[in-house]
């Protein structure tokens, strides 16, 4: 660890010895940062343009293959692997600053340990003796009750630090000396910041009831106002089509809008205020690189801009030839309607114009009162009423009423009756005048009527006894 952070002790610590300013020394610490790290910043600006600049294609992707995901990735890692896009360059740099506040972070809680070089237990001991570390420890609250042995816990080490003044530091050495320590390396540091401000201090919502708490409680409300500044700038210069816009404006950029200034505020009351300084000087150093790699970079916004109006023309086309396709697809629709209609019509009329011709055929009018079309099959004038079809206004029944079903049944048995009777009656009379009376049907030839002559009826031979032929009557009269 201590390898790690070691280059960024050495950097904190000369600025701090040139200017004798913790304050100055971190912002000017977070200057050199960012000018370390401004290729990798604008090489993820440069690589967040080449995406928006694949958003339409990436669409088509999404439309074409949306169903099979598996596809779809590997169609779009073919797309990256084509235009040679990263597509979490546009990510990673963005978590820089907070991987440089996490290291930044142990080096300002242990500034004996990191930049002066001394963490053993007993030379602690001696420095918080020389400085009476156990009363003014007490009486500021860092500490509820005094100890015999000083507690590396929590920030004691940056409070103890912030104790070692240029009147005690020759004590202080010569203690830490004693104790087995490289005391020469000890050096006081100035946490005054502006005048105003103890760096060495944790701001609190309650700034009334500390020394200098006023201007400490203005530092996580300034490092949160600068934390939404340069996410607005952010998303404006990285906007640069309607589908970063709008995603810009989405759900989870809204959130992070509002949970990046609740983390400003977060660290700026629970850690010391030195950490809340490096946080703004970083917000608004990082608005500096926006504007400065909006410079350099004009012409790829100038060219994804280009490329986008480009993509909408096309789109644009795309939609127009859409409509044009499906109204001359409705057009043929409509045209081929209306000629099946005319031919259906035509070969209605033709039918008939040949059922006309057929002799003898009679063709009436299929409508009955207030229906049109009521002559069919199995036309029934009385199906739906009893009263038959409704006429039109004015018009005279066209059926009569129907009568009661049994009345009707009644009278059909009466007429079947009377029709029997009559065919009867009629057999009967026919007999008298013909003198015929019908006998009842036998096997055995019927007798002859009186008046008719038998049929004459050839009769079959039999073979006679002794083998011998026997002749009809008719050859025997010969």
């Amino acid at each position: 660890m201590d390898i790690i952070l070691s280059p960024f002790v050495w950097l904190l610590e000369w600025f701090n010895s040139w200017f004798n300013s913790y304050g100055l020394a971190l912002i000017l610490f977070a200057v050199v940062v960012k000018v370390v790290l401004f290729p990798l910043s604008l090489k993820g600006k440069r690589s967040m343009i080449q995406m928006n600049m694949l958003s339409g294609q990436m669409q088509k992707l999404q439309k074409q293959y949306g169903n099979n995901r598996e596809r779809y990735n590997l169609e779009v890692q073919k797309l990256y692997e084509k235009e040679k896009v990263n597509p979490m360059g546009g990510c990673l740099w963005s978590f820089i600053p907070l991987i440089i506040l996490m290291v930044l972070y142990p080096i300002i809680r242990e500034p004996i340990h990191y930049m002066m070089g001394i963490n053993d237990a007993n030379a602690l001991n001696a420095i918080a003796q020389t400085v009476n570390w156990g009363s003014v420890a007490v009486d500021n609250g860092w500490i509820r009750e005094a100890a015999d042995t000083f507690a590396n816990t929590a920030y004691n080490q940056l409070y103890l630090s912030s104790l070692i003044t240029p009147d005690n530091l020759s004590a202080v050495q010569s203690a830490a000396t004693a104790a087995g320590a490289a005391g020469q390396n000890i050096f006081s540091i100035n946490f005054d910041f502006l005048g105003l401000i103890d760096l060495s201090q944790i701001p609190k919502l309650q700034f009334w009831t500390m020394e200098g708490g006023f201007g400490l409680f203005l530092l996580p409300v300034i490092s949160a106002g600068s934390s939404v500044i340069f996410s607005l700038i952010s998303m404006k210069t990285n906007a640069v089509n309607k589908q970063a816009q709008q995603a810009a404006n989405n759900a989870s950029m809204k959130s992070m809008m509002i949970v990046s200034p609740l983390i400003s505020l977060w660290i700026g009351f629970t850690m010391p205020a030195a950490l809340c300084v490096y946080w703004i000087a970083n917000n608004l150093l990082s608005m500096l690189q926006e504007f400065i790699c909006g410079r350099l970079l004009k012409k790829d916004y100038e060219k994804a801009a280009a490329a986008q109006a480009e993509r909408e023309r096309l789109e644009k086309e795309e939609e127009k030839e859409e409509r044009r396709r499906k109204a001359e697809e409705r057009a043929r629709r409509i045209e081929e309607a209306k000629l099946s209609k005319g031919k259906k019509k035509k070969a209605e009329k033709k039918k008939d114009e040949d059922d006309d011709k057929i002799p003898g055929s009679v063709k009436e009018n299929s409508r009955v009162g207030m229906r049109q079309y009521a002559r069919g099959r199995a036309y029934d004038p009385y199906r739906y009423s009893e009263d038959g079809p409704t006429p039109y206004p004015g018009e005279a029944p066209i059926f009569p009423p129907r009568a009661d079903s049994r009345e009707l049944k009644r009278e059909a048995r009466e007429v079947e009756e009377e029709l029997r009777e009559l065919h009867t009656d009629e057999a009967v009379e026919e007999t008298i005048l013909t003198g015929e009376i019908p006998a009842p049907e036998t096997d055995s030839q019927p007798d002859a009527q009186p008046g008719e002559a038998p049929a004459p009826q050839a009769e079959e031979s039999a073979p006679a006894e002794g083998g011998g032929d026997t002749k009809t009557d008719g050859e025997s009269g010969k």
